[in-house]
């Protein structure tokens, strides 16, 4: 079964997911980001939620994590019903 390592920065709104995707842009730390504005939890520990199965996750989060996001790439704002992610894949395992 795949498996990947991710993080991720929660936040409630489009234009604040493309803002901060921005700023990782332009050099700021993603970890540092979700620190000081991911509403999840995870956010306490640099947006990481550590190594996960295909299917554990919702789908829309799962087909940017195991689909054609680049290892290490930072996405595009993806909208599930906890709000707007942006999703780094660390690893990849398929």
């Amino acid at each position: 079964m795949p498996r990947a390592t991710a993080s991720h920065i929660l936040v409630d709104s489009e234009a604040k997911a493309m803002e901060l995707k921005q700023q990782i842009e332009n050099g700021s730390s993603f970890a540092e980001l979700a620190k000081e504005h991911s509403s999840c939890p995870s956010g306490q520990d640099g947006g990481s939620l550590g190594e996960f199965d295909q299917g554990r996750m919702v789908p829309e989060f799962d087909a940017v994590v195991f689909g054609d996001l680049p290892v290490g790439e930072v996405s595009d704002p993806v909208k599930t019903q906890f709000g707007y992610h942006l999703l780094v894949v660390e690893n990849r395992i398929n």
